[in-house]
């Protein structure tokens, strides 16, 4: 495989983008037509979402990893190098937006012609403008006979304030206009600020696990070159690492010579583990130390789940392959967990359910492990009032993912939870079932704006464990599946939580209990009794499942004996006699229940903390 001269591509004619849109409004399409226009793959029909190369990807037709491609491209005589990030259009995968901007100079913001400006739009228009990118409008999709292109160049015009000219209509599945965008990005985006004489500084922004050659890591340069045998250092870890390989994503990987500043490309230099390639690290040649790049700031995980390997034998396999995933997938946060019905495990840490489904499929695909997750929770916050406890924790706000250490309300000032700002973009006629859908979520609302005549965007403040589970499917199926929702952290709030105890035959089962709101307790508590009076296999003894909060009880199911039937003996004859064998067996079955204990097997705690996916 003969090796690219990169030289010949000086920083003037770089230029770095990536593609952002609402889901479903055609960015893997436009980059597939945007690399079979450069040449860089060739035209068949089968050219469907070629970026996407995971499973999962492909199954669930959504883009999870932000994938880079470069593009060779002529333009009015001069050759460019077009590197281009196709990213995820779901809330969960924000972070690889923002992480993918960093690399970039400018955007492409795709909108559905027929669907209009939708939630996921407005938040990553923000995230581009933030960043002080130029942001390149496209329409997408004039070939469906429902489009509207005018009435989408109208919502552009009024919520980002671009002029409506400067929109381009296209069609990224039949390929109409799309090379009249290339044109757009070589002349609106500027070239990247930096320069090739400069010491190299090089920003890992992704990185693989590869078996046979250890971590690939995908970088940019913004400054200096990079070539094979170069030794150079990172910054995170100070560790020396030889360089094996450079080379740039055409979506395959294409080995050159050097790369130099301002392009966008892999490399591998013998890092075996994986603790290693930490994303947002800054690579430099050693002995020419830079100022650290800035990197990312740390992602706030939304959504905490326990995840256990079904057969604690797997504990190893499963703790290699999270290692190798979370590289991958630097969003998640991992801690040691360990519970005494499903032994030891991890409390992960997701930025929604999606991701967390997503997670765990990946798990299953690419490293053949099945795990058991349990039901989401949402992380609390204590503010500490008794001296005692404060010295304890050495501080006086603690945050509690785990129901078994929330604190006693008697040590406690307030109790927090988290809240989220979403938004909510739907067809006016919804409004009244959106709104009241919310308002039995306890979400504040703080804003509603007409797009236009039939749209409307609504701002709510929803506490952030009321929508964890199930809010984006109950906001779908109220509007036919109109209405978009996005959601980003709006920090803490006191509210007023309680930790729920399930008791059986008085005996309080640490793994059940929960920290809930306490409008909620009543309906939750019925609910977790009802369905561990289905699991809890019946004894020869009577069970009582109770839901408590503190000494008191707010739920209870019971769980008859199996009995003997003692008076088949008696044909006719005296009510005493039936009365007596009755009552001489109720004694007995009294007798057993005290000295008899529940033991819960494990699939039926399996079935109760697992997540509920049929209701």
């Amino acid at each position: 495989q003969e090796k690219l001269d990169m030289s010949t591509y000086p920083v003037e004619s770089i230029r770095n983008f990536s593609i952002i849109a609402h889901v479903d409004h055609g960015k893997s399409t436009l980059a597939d037509r945007l690399l079979e226009i450069t040449g860089t793959i060739s035209k068949t029909d089968r050219n469907k979402q070629v970026l996407d190369k995971l499973q999962v990807e492909r199954e669930r037709g959504i883009t999870v990893k932000a994938q880079s491609a470069s593009l060779f491209y002529n333009h009015e005589g001069i050759n460019y190098l077009l590197n281009l990030i196709d990213t995820p259009g779901h809330v969960d995968f924000s972070y690889e937006v923002s992480r993918s901007l960093s690399a970039c100079q400018g955007v492409i913001l795709v909108v559905d012609a027929n669907e209009g400006i939708q939630a996921q739009t407005v938040a990553n228009f923000y995230l581009a403008f933030e960043a002080q990118l130029s942001i390149i409008p496209v329409i997408n999709k004039i070939d469906l006979k429902n489009a509207d292109p005018e009435r989408v160049e109208k919502q552009i015009e009024k919520l980002f304030d671009i002029p409506r000219d400067e929109c381009i209509r296209i069609s990224a599945k039949q390929g109409t206009n799309v090379d009249k965008v290339l044109q757009k990005v070589i002349e609106k985006i500027p070239p990247p600020q930096c320069n090739t004489a400069d010491p190299l500084k090089a920003l890992v922004f992704d990185s693989t696990f590869d078996h046979y050659r250890g971590v690939v890591a995908n970088i940019a340069l913004f400054g200096g070159e990079i070539a094979k045998g170069h030794k150079i250092v990172s910054a995170h870890t100070k560790k020396r690492y030889e360089v094996n390989e450079v080379g740039i994503l055409t979506p395959n990987e294409q080995p050159t010579h050097k790369l130099y500043a301002g392009q966008v490309g892999y490399l591998i230099a013998g890092m075996k583990e994986v603790a290693e390639a930490q994303i947002g690290d800054t690579l430099f040649l050693y002995k020419q130390p830079v100022e650290p790049l800035p990197g990312f700031k740390s992602v706030k995980p939304m959504v905490f789940a326990g995840m256990y390997p079904i057969d604690q034998t797997e504990y190893n396999n499963l703790k290699s392959a999270l290692e190798r995933l979370t590289l991958n997938d630097s969003s998640v946060t991992v801690h040691r967990d360990s519970s005494l019905a499903l032994g030891a495990g991890w409390r992960l840490g997701f930025l929604g359910l999606l991701h967390m489904e997503v997670f765990n499929q990946r798990l299953e695909q690419e490293y053949n492990m099945s795990v058991i997750l349990t039901a989401p929770t949402v992380p609390y916050k204590a503010v500490l009032s008794s001296a005692k406890l404060i010295k304890e924790y050495g501080k006086d706000q603690i945050t509690i993912i785990n129901p078994a250490q929330f604190p006693d309300k008697l040590s406690v000032s307030e109790y927090l939870e988290p809240t989220v700002l979403g938004t909510i973009v739907t067809p006016h006629e919804y409004i009244g079932k959106i709104i009241t859908l919310c308002q039995d979520r306890r979400a504040v609302q703080k804003d509603m704006l007409y797009i236009d005549e039939n749209r409307v965007m609504l701002k709510y403040l929803f506490p952030l464990n009321e929508i964890v589970v199930d809010f984006y499917d109950a906001l779908k199926s109220l509007s036919s599946g109109y209405a978009s929702f996005d959601y980003e952290d709006a920090g803490y709030q006191s509210a007023d939580l309680i930790k729920m105890d399930i008791l059986l035959n008085g005996n309080p089962v640490e793994e059940l209990a929960t920290v809930i709101h306490s409008d909620k307790a009543y309906a939750a508590g019925k609910l977790l009794c009802e369905r561990l009076k289905e699991t809890i296999p019946r004894q020869l003894f009577e069970i009582a499942i109770q839901a408590a909060i503190g000494k008191k009880i707010i739920a209870r199911e019971t769980l008859k004996a199996y009995r003997k039937n003692v008076v088949a003996k008696c044909y006719g004859g005296d009510i005493t006699r039936r009365m007596k064998l009755l009552k001489r067996q109720a004694e007995g079955k009294r007798l057993m229940r005290k000295i008899g204990n529940v033991e819960v097997p494990r699939d039926a705690f399996i079935r109760v903390l697992k997540r509920e996916t049929d209701k």
